[in-house]
């Protein structure tokens, strides 16, 4: 029924509209029942009619229970409908969250690569639950019984013109409350999504820094600031809630009006000789009963609101990243890597960090970065692994641009291991292995030992199945900053990149580190470490020296690491130098500026 397993179309639809086109038989079955509900509604006023008119006046027992029974029997029906439209509609809200959900995940997990999002970066989730939960409440079915509107008038115009007129001018004053509620909630409905976002933003980031927080005495005033955001985001929400909140009272009231009046109109026409007994509860039951559709719609009408701005919002953000046919497999990188006429702008900015930076290494090469605070470092090693697209030149693996692999079949050939060091709520072993669900525990202990952490990670609680908690909380700085350095060996990568990774790291680390590099060489993998500290170059036999985004020098160790560490030298180079293979060291151009000290 709901074409599960099925990916949207290319048909021009966005991805939701795509996992909804694909439930139209769904929909359509709940269009049929809510017309064959809205039949069965009739029971009521046909059984009061049926009571006054033919009961009552015959006395008759046996009639009475022959239409108790059939009126039981199309209540039974009834509720049948109504439990299979509500499930019906929960599973076409479950499919529609199948079918989007991972380019949601793709799209919160990638967005910070690109640009910085406002708040937390978690709204399109919000939006995918919000759609997701009014599909499922009762806001379709509202809409669902919108088309059987007439068939209610029409039948009450059969029982008398004054009646279905009284109807249709009800109809349009709750239409107009609804169209008021829709100008009046819209606006404060945006406000007070953005505010929620900002709020649980602010909140996280005071977790993930609850240690500053104490230490430095800042709780309170953050607490402070917290409070004013909170503030304005409940004054937001409470603005929505009183004004749906109104307009839902006051539709609520005009319908009980309504009926009242109906009851009094239906005792004027019998007063009258127009209509039997029966014809004043028979009226004013089926008046109500059809200007009910409405009445859901201005109830649900705050939930409308905000179910079609998150499909605006999520159908924009989805549409930044378009369905793209899988490139080729190419054959595991073995030999080079090249950095060509690279620039890096960093996402949510528009001033490049890197600048014309070239250079090549081959298997068996370590390259050594250094320079300065704000010279580029990181956003360098950033590009190099995939993770920042370049502003403009490229990075090659075996002298394929890294855009000719799939970003996951790209990742089995690079190790990372950032500055700031994230682990994932799970065991060990699941962090080291990348949480592969076939990681084989050899490889697991073989990555472990290449980072010297076997050993350490034995004497764990639980060794390689110990649970580290949330961010691996239950680890110390430098325990996590090991464990990560396995997860970048893991598999054996062809280029490992390595930023500042002896930071946290002890004296029996720092030997550690060396030997892993030395081991990625041995291999004939390519190694990158960005680094302050001279120790974590032990390893590596060549070194670029950046600064303020551009190359000071590139070449053999030794002889970058004499011109850049001689003091009060003014190195005659410029950033841009030609490409230069491993091992050959850079002919650089004049360049005006001091070089600062690239090492401690």
């Amino acid at each position: 029924m709901f074409g599960r397993g099925k990916r949207p179309d290319n048909s021009g639809r966005s991805e939701l509209a795509s996992a909804i086109h694909d439930c139209r038989r769904a929909l359509g079955g709940i269009i049929v029942f809510s017309g064959v509900m809205n039949i069965l509604t009739l029971t009521g006023p046909l059984f009061m009619l049926q009571i006054y008119d033919r009961v009552v006046p015959s006395q008759s027992i046996s009639t009475l229970l022959g239409l108790a029974a059939i009126t039981a029997f199309l209540y039974l029906a009834l509720g049948f409908l109504d439990n299979m439209r509500a499930r019906i509609l929960i599973r076409v809200a479950a499919y529609v969250d199948e079918v989007v959900h991972p380019k949601v995940y793709r799209a919160v997990v990638t967005l910070p690569l690109r640009n910085a999002l406002p708040g937390d970066g978690l709204q399109p989730l919000r939006d995918l639950d919000q759609i997701r939960s009014f599909i499922a409440g009762g806001g379709p079915a509202a809409f669902a019984d919108l088309p059987f509107l007439p068939l209610q008038v029409i039948i009450c115009f059969l029982i008398d013109p004054l009646i279905g007129y009284a109807v249709i001018v009800g109809a349009v004053i709750i239409f107009f409350l609804t169209l008021l509620t829709d100008v009046t909630v819209r606006k404060a409905t945006e406000d007070a999504s953005a505010k929620s976002s900002e709020r649980f933003a602010m909140i996280e980031a005071g977790r993930r820094n609850a240690e500053v927080l104490r230490a430095l005495g800042m709780g309170s005033r953050m607490a402070e600031r917290w409070g004013h955001v909170n503030r304005s985001y409940e004054a937001s929400h409470q603005t929505v809630m009183e004004r749906s909140g109104t307009y839902s009272g006051i539709s609520k009231v005009f319908r009980m009006m309504f009926q009242s009046f109906l009851l009094g109109l239906g005792a004027y026409l019998v007063i009258v000789n127009q209509a039997s007994f029966g014809v004043i509860i028979a009226a004013s039951i089926l008046g109500a009963r059809a200007l009910q559709p409405i009445e859901m719609l201005v109830a649900n009408w705050k939930g409308f609101v905000a179910s079609r701005q998150a499909w605006h919002r999520l159908n924009r953000l989805l549409a930044q990243f378009p369905d793209t046919e899988d490139p080729m497999p190419l054959p595991a990188p073995k030999t080079t890597l090249k950095v060509e006429n690279l620039a890096v702008v960093p996402p949510a900015s528009n001033r490049p960090s890197v600048v014309d930076v070239s250079f090549a290494l081959k298997g068996g090469n370590a390259l050594g970065i250094i320079g300065p605070s704000g010279a580029g470092k990181s956003s360098l090693v950033r590009v190099i692994i995939g993770a920042w697209a370049p502003a403009r030149g490229r990075i090659r693996l075996d002298g394929a641009a890294l855009e000719q692999w799939h970003p996951d079949t790209l990742g089995k050939h690079i190790g990372y291991l950032p500055q700031d060091v994230e682990l994932f709520a799970g065991s060990v072993a699941e962090n080291i292995a990348r949480f592969d669900p076939e990681a084989k525990s050899e490889k697991i202990v073989e990555a472990a030992q290449a980072a010297g952490v076997h050993d350490l990670i034995l004497h764990l609680p639980d060794g390689y199945s110990t649970q580290i908690g949330e961010s691996g909380s239950s680890l110390s700085a430098g325990q996590r900053q090991r464990v990560a350095l396995a997860r970048a060996l893991y598999g054996d990568p062809f280029l490992v990149v390595l930023d500042e990774p002896n930071s946290n790291l002890d004296a029996e680390g720092d030997a550690a580190l060396t030997q892993a590099i030395l081991s990625v060489r041995r291999r004939g993998g390519i190694a990158i470490v960005v680094a302050h500290r001279p120790s974590a170059l032990e390893g590596v036999d060549m070194a670029l020296a950046m600064v303020n985004g551009g190359m000071a020098a590139f070449g053999e160790k030794e002889e970058v690491l004499r011109k850049v560490l001689r003091p009060n030298v003014v190195p005659a180079i410029k950033p841009g130098p030609q490409v230069v293979q491993g091992g050959a060291q850079a002919q650089n151009q004049p360049q005006k500026g001091r070089e600062e000290a690239a090492a401690s």
